[in-house]
């Protein structure tokens, strides 16, 4: 790993962090009366900043790849609309604004509460001093410990029907692009994110470590949802996940029903690398380039409506919670 490189990134980041931040968040703190929330305004610029340069490689680089080898040819374009809604929404901050406003007191409270209780501050990388200390070495543990976290929450998503419900939001987009990755049910988003963060706090990572693993995560996850036929080979495909791996994990049936029509469940939930299905036996690889959606969807199995928009996806969301069906 090029160690210059990777310092002369952090500095331009950090240069163009402080200019945005100077230049637009700090006048409208001011000017709003928030001048006590700077420092976290701060932090807020790095994710924006992070945002915009996600954006900017899925614009291109990703849209490049969809129009070099599609799987399927754009059909419904308002659909892919209403995801990259739900992509600006997430990417540029203003969900973790939310849950800044929100929950993010009581994530702080809560593990204030368990230092009091006697739970010790602990730092996976201080495990071998000297070895796990090592910055790359470092961000790979995390990487895989986060990793095994979204796993087992995405087997969780498929595997408790209230959770499905919400999650279901996500699977029933019948036309997967790059956009896809974010479009969610927003209290799905709440818990996943939630879970995320508290792990954070205890295994000790530090601020810049987290956002930098969210961040290429999630570039990843554009990619795998991105609608271009490719794979990365017998070998490639079990180490990192790929666009034809994850689809066949939206592939209609087989993707998210374990036993037959109608149960939960399904394969290919690894987020980044596929060794989790591979040891817990939940990966397939005869991956085709077939439909994506949820079976209930198909006229012949009741036409079932997930909304068009985004409020309405959110609100039928809720009441398919409600009544757990």
């Amino acid at each position: 790993m090029n160690t210059s490189l990777i310092d002369r990134f952090a500095d331009a980041f950090g240069t163009a962090q402080q200019w945005l931040f100077e230049q637009l968040l700090q006048p409208a703190m001011f000017a709003l009366g928030l001048g006590n929330l700077l420092e976290d305004a701060y932090d807020a610029t790095g994710w924006l900043l992070v945002g915009l340069i996600q954006i900017a490689i899925m614009a291109t680089v990703l849209r490049g790849l969809e129009r070099w080898r599609p799987v399927e040819p754009l059909t419904d374009r308002a659909a892919v609309r209403v995801d990259i809604l739900y992509t600006l929404v997430h990417r540029l901050g203003l969900f973790r604004v939310a849950l800044f406003l929100t929950l993010t007191p009581l994530w702080d409270d809560a593990i204030g509460w368990l230092r009091l209780q006697g739970l010790a501050t602990f730092h996976l990388d201080a495990l071998w001093p000297g070895v796990t200390d090592v910055a790359w070495v470092s961000f790979l543990m995390y990487l895989l410990v986060f990793d095994f976290v979204e796993y087992l929450l995405h087997r969780a998503q498929h595997r408790f029907g209230w959770w499905w419900q919400l999650h279901a939001v996500h699977h029933s987009q019948r036309q997967m692009t790059l956009w896809s990755d974010n479009r969610n049910h927003l209290l799905d988003d709440v818990i996943h994110d939630s879970v995320l963060v508290i792990v954070g706090l205890l295994v000790g990572i530090a601020p810049g470590q987290f956002v930098a693993i969210v961040a290429i995560t999630q570039l990843l996850e554009s990619l795998s949802h991105t609608n271009v036929r490719m794979a990365f080979g017998r070998f490639g495909d079990r180490l990192l996940v790929s666009p034809r791996f994850h689809r066949l994990h939206h592939r209609i049936g087989v993707g998210h029903e374990s036993d037959g029509p109608g149960t939960l469940g399904g394969h290919n939930f690894a987020v980044l690398f596929p060794v989790w299905d591979l040891l817990f036996r939940t990966a397939r690889f005869d991956g085709r380039d077939e439909p994506t959606g949820i079976r209930d969807q198909l006229p012949e199995h009741g036409g079932r409506d997930y909304g068009r928009g985004f409020w309405s996806q959110q609100w039928l969301g809720l009441k398919r919670l409600a009544s757990r069906g």
